[in-house]
This record gives C-alpha cells, structure tokens and sequence, in this order.
C-alpha cells in the first residue's frame, strides 16, 4: 500500500508531525508512504519521503494576492497542476489530506483531480476551513453563516487575512461545489465537537470520524526538576499557561491578566510562550518564559505546575492539555470547542468566568479522578486501520 499525505508542513509543529509519525507506522508495517507538503523547511530525517508543492516564492504571490483577493486556497494553479502530475507519477492507493489552506495549493485543481481519480480520500479537519467562506474558527464571533451560505464576512481582517476584498460567498459556494463532489472521502476530526459541527456543514454528505490527536508519553511524563529553584518559585503553587502566539485574543492572554488580580500569595502564574515585550508589562505574581523549543523542558514546567489553566475562547483538542495530563498535572479549561474532552467535566467553567476558575485552585478542587488516552501510539493506529479499511485490505 502506498499513501500520500498533503499538508502545509512535514515534521514540524502538530499537524506536520503527525504526518511524520503516520510515515513511520507506516513504514514499520512494511507500506510505503510520501508526504507533500508546502512551506517552510523539513528536518533533515524526513527528507526521504517529503515532496514539496512550489516553493518560497509561490506561497509569497499566493498569501499577497490573497491579502487583496480574498482567495486563500485558490491561487497557486501552475503549482498545483504540476503537482498532480507528480501525483500520478507516484500513483498512491490513498491520499490523506491535513491542512490545505497556508497559501501553497489550489483546492479547485486538486478537489477536481481527486474526483476524476476516484482514489480513497482520508481528509482530516484540523480547523474548520474547508466548510466556511473564509476563516478557520468562527466560535469566537459566534458566527453561524457556515451552515447555510457566507457572505459579509466579520473576521475579513483574520487569518487568512483580506484587506480589501469580501470574497467569502464565492468562497463558501466553490468549496460547497468541489468537496461534494469527491465520493469516496472519509472525514477525520480530532474531537466531538468538530465532528458534530461537520455534520451540520456542507461536508456532512460524508462519513465523519473520530480519531483523537496524541502526544510522546515517553517524553511528557511526571518528572523532576529544578524548575521552582530556578525561577524562584519555591513555596509557591504554580498555575501554568502555555501558548505558541499569545497574541491570538481566543488563547485568552487577557484572562491570566484578570486571574492576576485575585489570586493570593500563596500562588504564581507561569506563561510560556510569551515575549520580551509581553514580559515588560507583567505584575510580579506573573512569571514570563519565552518559547522552547525543547519538548523535555517543556514537560519538566509540566510536571512543575500544581494546576494548568487554559483559558481557549476557541479550539479543536488542544495538545496543551494533553501534555499537561500526560506530566500528571490537573487541566482546568473553559467551555469551548473540543477543548472540554480533554480534561474531566469537573474541571470545566464558563467562559471568562474567573471567579469559578479561582474557586476551584485556592480551595483544589482540581484533584479529580479522570483518566484518559493521550499515547499518540493508538492514534497513529487507527489511522494505519482506516488506510486498510479504505483499501481492502481488512
């Protein structure tokens, strides 16, 4: 069996090591495997089987014409149609689909290729591109034109991001057009919540599953450090925040602020992820730890945490909250998205309800039995199942 994965990136940040990780399965049970991918650069070990779709310059014209044109997903069609004959040449038995949008594809010309080819087609949602007009979440606005037709779109200005043109109802209509008609296409959405709001779009035509993300337990596990001595923090219950841009207003970065303001000695609040800049303004009871790169740090500030808090306003099955449950610590998450999977229900408030969150660490109501699969191991094989399954082998 030969398998062709098409994402924005391979091997780097969570949709791109997933491909990688599906790879090596893959290639442990003796199939072959090819990922294609658009931007920016792969690790070397991955070089192998990583293909890229144009280059540099192609995704640079496609994001500055998209700026004006509102038409993310749509331009590169030179690239893309010499891409499809490399498709052909590799001839995969399944092709799985992750992120499309990151300005690198036409959708127009591969949905249309795909529907000629009539391979099986895995499409894995990541974000709710692919059935909107334009953004990729629409949680945070409350916006529910997805479900019958967009148009006067109030998220122009987000990713991915128009300054002058409105172009979502063309978008909506043409996505609507070319995703109905693959045939042989199985959604896969990493939560319930994604998976029910796909059934009620345009995309619930198809068969949608479930098969949720997972992270390295042998890397995010309880482990010791000397992480409170290093900071400083000794004696003190540390509530932890991480984030990979926390100027994205639906992490809630202004929500910690508001924390700051009740919580009591006793406690500290550590954000990772943050800035120089962002660090400037910080009260003392908030301690500011740029980004790592280092997945062993990063679970060492884990397992360090006494509760870790995030305050997502909009999200899928964010990986956060795996890590931290993974190092032992407890999970308190607002009600939004996927994100309430992926702790116990008692540990789940309001949104911006900090009161409640508040409540919930000075009196540690936190220790709550909760148990959960979060190996990515079993997610990976569920994959390499529904690879058979589609190609009959099973």
């Amino acid at each position: 069996m030969k398998v062709l994965m098409i994402n924005s990136v391979c091997g780097i940040r969570s949709t791109g090591r997933i491909c990688t990780d599906i790879a090596r399965i893959l290639s442990e049970e003796g199939y072959e495997c090819k990922i294609a991918y658009g931007r920016e650069q792969v690790p070397e070990q991955y070089a192998e089987i990583a293909h890229r779709i144009g280059n540099d310059t192609d995704v640079k014209i496609h994001a500055a014409v998209s700026r004006v044109m509102d038409n993310a997903g749509f331009g590169s069609k030179s690239v893309t149609e010499k891409f499809i004959k490399w498709i052909e040449e590799y001839d995969p038995d399944i092709i799985h689909m992750h992120n499309l949008h990151g300005y690198y594809l036409n959708i127009e010309v591969l949905l249309n290729y795909l529907e000629k080819a009539g391979k099986p087609v895995v499409y894995t949602l990541h974000d709710c591109w692919s059935f909107t007009g334009h953004c990729a979440y629409f949680d945070y606005c409350g916006c529910e034109k997805w479900k019958t037709g967009c148009d006067g779109c109030t998220q122009k200005g987000e990713y991915p991001k128009s300054v002058l043109l409105d172009r979502s109802k063309k978008n909506y209509q043409s996505k609507k057009r070319l995703f109905s008609k693959i045939k042989n296409m199985t959604i896969v959405t990493p939560s319930y919540w994604l998976a029910d709001i796909v059934k009620e779009s345009f995309l619930g035509m198809h068969e949608v599953r479930v098969i949720n993300n997972g992270i390295d337990t042998a890397v995010f596990r309880p482990i010791e450090s000397d992480f409170k001595s290093r900071y400083d923090l000794e004696g003190k219950k540390i509530i932890l925040g991480v984030a990979s841009n926390w100027d994205d207003a639906r992490k809630g970065f202004g929500d910690f602020r508001k924390l700051s303001e009740l919580i009591d000695d006793r406690h500290r609040i550590v954000l990772v992820g943050v800035t120089e800049k962002h660090m400037e303004t910080f009260p003392g009871n908030i301690t500011g730890i740029k980004a790592t790169n280092s997945a062993e740090e990063l679970a060492q500030i884990y397992s360090a945490a006494d509760v870790f808090f995030n305050p997502t306003y909009e999200d899928n099955y964010p990986t956060v909250n795996l890590e931290a449950y993974a190092c032992s610590t407890p999970v308190i998450t607002y009600r939004t998205g996927g994100s309430v999977e992926s702790t116990a229900k008692e540990l789940v408030v309001d949104k911006g309800d900090l009161s409640a969150v508040w409540d919930m660490i000075v009196h540690e109501k936190y220790h709550v039995d909760f148990q959960m699969e979060v190996d990515k191991n079993k997610c990976l094989r569920e994959y390499a199942e529904l690879y058979k399954e589609l190609a009959g082998m099973k």
